[in-house]
């Protein structure tokens, strides 16, 4: 009988001789043993991220320990098991060979038939029409930390959860800057209701998703059955509603595909960039729908959220970092959780390829890196400022019904910018300069648009405020 343990340190004794005390220390060190069995040796790592990463930048090194200590033919399994998760509750628990892959199990949507219906998320026909909830199991309410900036909207989804189409939050309408956590939430939220009512149909599809399969079902003239299916769902999670912005066909048959889910009691989620009043070319009539239930607003994170996401994300991974290494990430880094987090991974993939600690001059060009190349968040108001400080003027000059020529194209100037550069609708811009109507807007743009082409120093006005913008 083959002691597990002994070989496992053997193994380490000869991966610690080939990588840097920081990888070591990072990669390896936390890697369980857990036994020998028919030529298998079965390790355990703290995360799926985890094992990706030995996947990807280790996997030769330990095949070569393993053969040194088992001679060849002996296979390496993982075992995935998520220790590290608030209230001691793990979203899963899996076994994955080396070089394989993980899948969601599919759930039966029992009683339909094939013939009568076409699973659009897969290409294969199937003796049974199978719904795979298209869900990450990671992204849980356990892993989605509570703090001001979305206590509401975690509360409301929870409340969702556990009696999906029974409250009046239906649909649910999740909005927010990227990276602040509405795919997550919206995933939680169908994990949860899953678990809780395991015989509902519960789907995720991204709004680019879904417009592909319509469009594949239009070329297999299959329109009738694309729609039958949605309607077969009881928790159906749509994220980034605002992409189907323009695309008139998709809209039309959405919305039949809504109506019928919300007469018959089913929970809509709806995940967007911005609130359904600022969403722009989506029919009116979809529109009043998405307002018929509540919109939830993920603000950015505070200080002290943000250290806390960046505990969780390395102590959910297995990883460490020091605690004045995370609050200097929270201090410089405030735009969003996916950059926070971001910049963490980055430091532990800089430590272990550069085989240095992560000290602090590190941090700081990590850090450096990314605020450098992200840019800043331009917005109406600051556009106004820009615009209202390049011609010395006040800013209420600009808000003003002043018809003087000067202050008629900086405002139109201010106009023009908040159309091109920000995601604003023409009649959110039109009210945030002057309370101006839709039309002014339109007619602003098309001014400036006319007048950079004939007037040579309106032109160099308006790019050197393009320039201020963007530097």
């Amino acid at each position: 009988m083959v002691n597990a343990q002994k070989v496992w340190d053997g193994c380490l004794k000869f991966i610690g001789d080939n990588v840097s005390e920081q990888v070591f220390k990072t990669w390896f060190i936390p890697i369980k043993v857990l036994e020998i069995q028919n030529n298998t040796l079965k390790i355990q790592v703290p995360s799926k991220f985890f094992y990706e990463w030995l996947e990807e930048h280790y996997i030769k090194l330990l095949k070569s320990a393993l053969n040194r200590e088992l001679g060849p033919g002996f296979k390496l399994v993982y075992s995935i098991k998520m220790e590290h998760i608030p209230n001691g509750k793990s979203p899963f628990s899996e076994t994955i060979p080396s070089g394989g892959s993980t899948s969601i199990a599919p759930q039966e949507l029992a009683g339909i038939k094939e013939s009568e219906l076409r699973n659009p998320f897969i290409n294969s026909s199937s003796q049974r029409l199978v719904i795979e909830p298209q869900l990450n199991l990671s992204h849980t309410f356990e892993s989605f930390l509570e703090g001001k900036s979305n206590r509401t909207a975690r509360s409301v989804g929870m409340e969702v959860s556990k009696k999906p189409g029974g409250t009046s939050f239906n649909p649910l309408f999740i909005f927010g800057n990227v990276g602040l956590g509405k795919t997550h939430l919206a995933n939680a939220i169908g994990l949860e209701a899953k678990e809780r009512y395991p015989d509902k149909v519960v789907l995720y599809v991204s709004s680019d998703k879904f417009t592909q399969q319509y469009g594949e079902a239009i070329l297999r003239k299959s329109r009738n059955s694309f729609i039958h299916f949605y309607q077969m769902i009881d928790v159906l999670i749509v994220d980034d509603i605002q992409l189907l912005s323009g695309k008139s066909g998709t809209q039309d048959v959405f919305f039949h595909i809504y109506n019928h889910l919300h007469q018959h009691g089913k929970q809509v989620v709806f995940t967007s960039d911005k609130p359904p009043v600022e969403l722009q070319d989506i029919e009116s009539r979809l529109l009043s729908r998405f307002k018929w239930g509540v919109a939830t607003e993920l603000e950015p994170p505070d200080f002290n959220m943000r250290v806390s996401i960046l505990k969780n994300k390395l102590y959910r991974d297995g990883l460490e970092i020091d605690s004045t290494v995370l609050e200097y990430i929270a201090e410089n880094v405030k735009s969003s959780i996916r950059e926070l987090e971001g910049v963490a991974l980055s430091l532990v993939a800089k430590s272990s390829f550069q085989n240095k600690d992560i000290d602090m001059d590190l941090v700081r060009k990590t850090v450096a890196n990314y605020v450098k190349n992200s840019k800043r968040e331009i917005t109406v108001d600051l556009i106004k400022t820009t615009v209202a400080d390049h011609f010395g003027l006040n800013i209420a000059d600009i808000l003003s019904k002043s018809r003087k020529r000067d202050i008629a194209q900086a405002r139109q100037i201010a106009m023009y910018f908040a159309k091109k550069m920000t995601k604003k609708s023409l009649v959110s811009i039109g009210q945030e300069v002057g309370k101006r109507d839709h039309a002014t807007v339109l007619h602003a743009c098309k001014t400036v648009i006319n007048l950079c082409e004939t007037d040579r120093q309106f032109k160099r006005d308006t790019d050197a405020i393009k320039n201020k913008l963007t530097k």
